[in-house]
């Protein structure tokens, strides 16, 4: 595949996953791919774990899923994420960003509008909806194949520090190499995010993974083959809009947006 292609088509996997797995050439692929990025002074602080056991996977799951019912359930996900919610098209081809929710329960669509609202909340934990995408998450990262876990060397990652940063930075590299060789693999990527959301949740992945005291879990993936046809959830949302670059690029200040940009190139999708 063309690089610009795969850049192109690089997407986070909102669906399931085939239930192979993920073969050891390709495992070894993706992190070869993480290892050539760029990181300050050669300094290469990432380090991986590679999570097949199906236990495993079903504990961290069952955290997911769980974390997802709480967050959802008091609020504190709307709360914190609302900026990025969309439910029409309109508002996301004018906004160009965010999560446009475009496929919802039938119940539900008159009431998006107050999603934001203590009555919307009563009213999707009344249909509970914070179960339903706790076990939908649930089962997406139980059915995975593959638990990618991200650390950094804490000796790197400091916080507060310049060398934070650095080490961050080069972590993201990293992580972006894996995630467009993903697309030239056929596989799908996802990061688990939820048992962030949720205080406590995290350090219990980081107990299940053994993170020695001298790695900084920064991060876990799940990853797997893609099927021809994958079969959205029952809540589920899009995010194929990029902005315009009139909307993000700058001309000689930051002054002066970019002009006659706009228009995709040929050979984007």
């Amino acid at each position: 595949m063309d690089f610009l292609d795969v850049v192109r088509r690089r997407r986070t996997t909102n669906g399931a996953f085939l239930p192979d797995p993920v073969s050891e050439e390709h495992q070894r692929l993706l992190m070869e791919v993480a290892g050539r990025a760029p990181s300050q002074l050669n300094s290469q602080p990432w380090r991986f774990v590679i999570v097949e056991d199906r236990a495993t996977i079903e504990t961290v799951a069952r955290i997911s899923g769980e974390s997802m019912t709480e967050a959802m359930s008091n609020g504190t996900f709307f709360e914190r994420y609302k900026p990025y919610f969309r439910f029409s098209k309109d508002e996301m081809e004018r906004r160009r960003d965010g999560m446009l929710f475009d496929r919802l329960p039938a119940p539900l669509r008159p009431f998006t509008s107050q999603v934001f609202t203590s009555r919307g909340q009563k009213l999707m934990n009344a249909m509970r909806v914070p179960q339903t995408l706790g076990e939908e998450n649930r089962k997406l990262v139980a059915g995975s194949p593959l638990l990618l876990g991200v650390m950094l060397d804490r000796s790197e990652y400091r916080p507060g520090e310049l060398s934070s940063f650095y080490s961050v930075f080069s972590m993201g590299a990293a992580m972006e190499n894996v995630w467009l060789t993903t697309v030239e693999l056929g596989m799908g990527i996802q990061f688990i995010s939820f048992p962030m959301e949720v205080p406590g949740r995290w350090d219990e992945i980081v107990r299940l993974l053994e993170v020695p005291d001298e790695l900084e879990l920064m991060a876990v993936y799940r990853l797997g083959y893609l099927p021809e046809k994958q079969r959205r959830p029952p809540i589920d949302w899009t995010s194929s809009q990029r902005k315009l670059p009139s909307q993000y690029v700058f001309r000689g200040t930051c002054a002066t947006p970019q002009q006659g940009w706009d228009q995709e190139p040929a050979g984007a999708p």
